[in-house]
């Protein structure tokens, strides 16, 4: 594999004086969704040679050094090129990531679902610790979780859930976390202290951009079901029957969203989610492309695990694609999942 096309900055400079030229123009702002997509692309490709530019000078520099000093070897300086070169090989691995998340919606949001398996509570509160896991990783990464639909355990946990991941490549990065994830831990809630063996299942879409989607959704095609949120309580949860459940009939696809004020927001958010999963159908049915992308759900059954997270009777997250293992499972559940993401993104 060849990363020239990341460390190409000229012509990414050509790209940045085109997106430029288009803000200088006088209805530049009509569009308020247009322009926030060109200043997100201008300062997307501005950090990228920024941080391409810096590596290089970094690598240069201790070049000339090392051939400064070749003749007449400085120890002390011998030692801090040494420590440079180990903090130059992890910003060369960023950037290697970075160049990996360039197949097609990489750089879409994602629709990330958490779905828990069979087990009752105990899978209903994996599912949770799975949602938390997200919740700080996306903090880590600087994106933002927005969830449209959670439905909770009947005694604890949650059933499932819908969240909206944005931030730049958030599906490229999460596409890979698809899949059955397995815990094994003494449970909470067996009086008798036994080790359970519980299941979730993560699915995930590209989130496509509306204006891209030419998609039409009959009336006479849809459902239109509104009940009362089913939140956690509080002063947060609906008291009014603003929640909405959209059923396409024809494929059967359902989705919901209970999460914002007004039944109005929570059905265009619906609608925004019904979209993007009929549009990843439609493109299925032309082409295989997306199916190496999504996968299919029949695939995914409870003994096909992507990953092990094991606290009893010893500590260990394995990844069961990459052999990858972390011995520290509450580092991984607060959300340090990388080491995973990355070794896929490098095998695949």
């Amino acid at each position: 594999m060849t990363y020239g096309g990341y460390f190409d900055t000229d012509s990414k400079n050509e790209k940045i004086k085109q997106l430029e030229s288009k803000m200088l123009l006088p209805n530049f702002w009509d569009s308020k969704k247009e322009s926030e997509k060109i200043i997100n692309e201008l300062n997307e490709l501005k950090n990228k040679i920024e941080k391409t530019t810096n590596l290089k000078n970094k690598i240069q520099n201790n070049v000339d050094i090392l051939e400064s000093i070749k003749n007449n070897m400085d120890l002390e300086i011998k030692e801090l090129l040494e420590n440079e070169i180990d903090d130059l090989k992890e910003e060369l691995s960023l950037l290697e990531i970075e160049t990996l998340l360039s197949k097609p919606y990489d750089s879409c949001n994602a629709i990330l679902e958490i779905h828990s398996g069979a087990g009752g509570t105990e899978a209903c509160d994996w599912a949770e610790m799975l949602y938390r896991m997200y919740q700080r990783w996306c903090e880590k990464k600087g994106y933002k979780m927005e969830v449209t639909d959670i439905q909770n355990g009947d005694e604890a946990g949650i059933k499932s859930l819908t969240a909206i991941v944005k931030g730049t490549n958030a599906y490229g990065y999460l596409k890979n976390e698809k899949g059955i994830h397995r815990l094994v831990r003494i449970s909470p809630f067996d009086s008798n202290s036994r080790r359970h063996t519980s299941f979730a299942g993560i699915d995930v879409t590209p989130l496509f951009e509306n204006d891209k989607i030419d998609i039409e959704i009959k009336p006479s095609d849809i459902r239109i079901d509104v009940y009362r949120s089913s939140g956690c309580g509080g002063q947060g949860v609906n008291t009014t029957d603003s929640a909405v459940r959209i059923t396409h009939i024809p494929t059967k696809i359902v989705v919901t969203c209970q999460n914002e004020r007004s039944q109005i927001q929570n059905k265009e958010k619906a609608m925004e989610v019904l979209l993007s999963k009929l549009y990843k159908l439609e493109i299925e049915k032309r082409n295989d492309e997306l199916k190496n992308i999504k996968g299919n759900l029949d695939d995914i059954n409870f003994g096909s695990q992507i990953r092990s997270y094991i606290m009893c009777p010893y500590t260990l997250v394995k990844d069961h694609r990459t052999n990858v293992e972390v011995t520290n499972v509450e580092d991984v559940l607060n959300g340090n999942i990388d080491v995973f993401i990355n070794s896929v993104l490098k095998e695949g």
